[in-house]
């Protein structure tokens, strides 16, 4: 492990603390590329412009022709939560403008795989839609949108993946309207938007439109932030890049949940989880509400994700959200002993005195595909290694095949590795998309090995020692009058996530004594400056030498009424 300190250039540093930003703050902020204040504004008026994203206004006009005919729309979405929070965004919203026959269908993981395939768009059809609209998926859906329009249906595709490569070349379905910030020709400056931001803006723009139609005007018309804290949930869940666009709709979405603004699933989500709206962070979207979501869509139907979403009833809310908080702890048992295994198998190709090989491919006939996400990037972290961990499809008649997820590292684009894999190796490949540092494939088993040795070849010509070098990014020391509970307060309400990391502080500290706690937590009483303060290393159980560098984070323990500042600690360099 490298600990690396982020520089924090003194001119930015010094703009923001003229503009009345916290000096600890703003060094923060500096660090991140913040130049000046008005970036950190966090109001709506700073959203980007729906206009600005290729599609909405065409978007607005196939949907506003639909609520005026009565037309019946059905919204296909995926299973994880951008794709369910997505879904309740888009039904709550269509309904609020005026839409008065919308439903949903979410494929099953299993049964139906990923996206808009020939065989939902026929199950869309059954319900009787003349619109199809997809949401966090569907650029890829060739097949799937030529079906749905050979049936008759308009079809209206809002994603935010990459879109699919055939010989190179960007290939799109035939949708009669695609609004997606990464397909050609689209210059919205926030590429890194998640699936529920898409939905979010194609809805802004029907709004607009509708004004336009005279159906209501700016006092009069339906208010759509009341979907800001599903939309900061998918968000902050589908770890996008935290830019300043996505950062504003993270914000505000906090903002109504900390003031009691919210879907009564969100609030039982919080009940359930054992969190406390009133002081919600990104942490936990992430680390919460989101998984919990995430794991019906992994064991269950994602169904009962969406309806915990979309009901107002605070009792049926309470129901699902404690179901959803059951599946979670199946979800955890069996990634537990996935992990083991997967661990046990990495650990078989690594002799003592050798590095891992560049890339990491697992297969295990007893692994949950559901789960092989979630296992893929622990391995990933652990190994500081692209990880692909495959399971055995459960679909009637594709015993045969293997589901892999991938997560990747800074420095090598898992979906573009797959590409080359499938340009070198034709065939091997069945199916597969994805980004840079999340990709998802279909192989058949007995080409297991050789998608193995292709991707380790790729990773061989991509990645150098540098970039397989663990390293961690830091704020450096932190300053001893930082080093209060009210600070931590005032950290922890801020926006932190991917691209736009939680403050981690680092510099060497004394070790006074240790021990463990729980079998696999070490707890640590450490001088910091020459003052005490308490530590804990979760996960970790080797001892520490008596002076140390740590990466840390601050967090606030809470005893007999008494907060005191204690140090997450995240790595060690020895």
């Amino acid at each position: 492990m490298k600990i690396i300190v982020r520089e924090a250039p003194p001119r930015s540093v010094w703009a923001l603390e003229q503009a009345g930003v916290h000096p600890l703050l703003a060094q923060l902020y500096a660090a991140r590329g913040v130049r000046n204040a008005d970036e950190l504004d966090d109001g709506l008026a700073r959203l980007l412009l729906p206009s600005a994203m290729k599609g909405t206004q065409q978007s607005a006009v196939l949907l506003a022709d639909a609520i005026a005919a009565n037309k019946k729309i059905c919204v296909v979405a995926d299973y994880d939560c951008d794709g369910a929070t997505a879904c309740a965004v888009a039904l709550r919203g269509l309904r609020l403008l005026g839409a008065a026959q919308v439903s949903y269908i979410v494929p099953d993981r299993v049964v139906d795989g990923y996206g808009l395939t020939a065989t939902i768009a026929d199950r869309v059809k059954a319900t009787g839609a003349d619109l199809l609209v997809t949401v966090d998926n569907g650029i890829a859906s060739m097949d799937g949108v030529a079906r749905a329009r050979a049936l008759g249906m308009q079809v209206l595709v809002t994603d935010h993946h990459l879109p699919a490569l055939r010989d190179g070349a960007i290939v799109l379905p035939d949708a009669d309207v695609i609004v997606n910030p990464n397909q050609p020709g689209c210059n919205f400056d926030s590429k890194s938007i998640a699936g529920v931001g898409v939905m979010f803006y194609v809805l802004l723009a029907l709004r607009a439109e509708l004004r336009t139609r005279s159906v209501f005007d700016a006092a009069s018309q339906p208010k759509l932030d009341t979907l800001l804290p599903l939309v900061a949930l998918g968000t902050v869940a589908d770890v996008v890049k935290l830019d300043a666009n996505n950062r504003r709709l993270v914000a505000q979405g906090l903002k109504r949940i900390r003031s009691g603004t919210m879907p009564a699933g969100v609030a039982a989500l919080f009940t359930a989880a054992g969190r406390v709206a009133a002081v919600a962070t990104t942490f936990d979207f992430g680390f919460a509400l989101g998984p919990r979501i995430n794991a019906a869509g992994r064991l269950s139907d994602m169904t009962l994700g969406i309806e915990c979403l979309l009901t107002d009833d605070a009792g049926r809310a309470d129901e699902l959200a404690k179901t959803l908080d059951g599946i979670n702890r199946e979800r955890r048992d069996i990634e537990a002993g996935m992990r083991e295994q997967a661990q046990y198998a990495a650990d078989a190709m690594i002799d003592e005195d050798e590095v891992p090989p560049p890339a990491i491919a697992i297969f295990d006939p007893d692994f949950h595909e559901g789960v092989v996400g979630i296992v893929a990037s622990r391995i990933k972290d652990k190994l500081h290694r692209p990880t692909f961990v495959f399971a055995a499809s459960q679909a009637p008649g594709r015993e045969h095949e293997l589901k892999g997820s991938g997560r990747s590292i800074a420095g090598f684009h898992l979906r573009d590795a797959l590409d080359l894999v499938a340009k070198r190796h034709p065939g091997v490949l069945l199916r597969f998309g994805g980004h840079a540092m999340a990709a998802g494939c279909t192989i058949n088993e007995e080409q297991f090995e050789q998608f193995e040795q292709a991707l380790q070849q790729v990773a061989h010509e991509w990645l150098d020692a540098a970039t397989l070098t663990r390293r961690l990014d830091t704020d450096g020391p932190l300053a001893p009058q930082y080093r209060r509970a009210d600070l931590v307060d005032t950290l922890h309400r801020e926006v932190w996530g991917q691209g736009f990391a939680a403050p981690t502080f680092s510099e060497e500290v004394e070790v006074v004594s240790q021990r463990l706690v729980g079998e696999k937590h070490l707890a640590l009483k450490l001088k910091h400056q020459g003052q005490p303060v308490d530590g804990i290393w979760f996960g970790h159980t080797e001892s520490l030498p008596s002076r140390v560098k740590l990466a840390f984070r601050l967090d606030a323990d809470e005893w007999q009424g008494i907060k005191r500042v204690r140090f997450l600690v995240e790595a060690a360099e020895i």
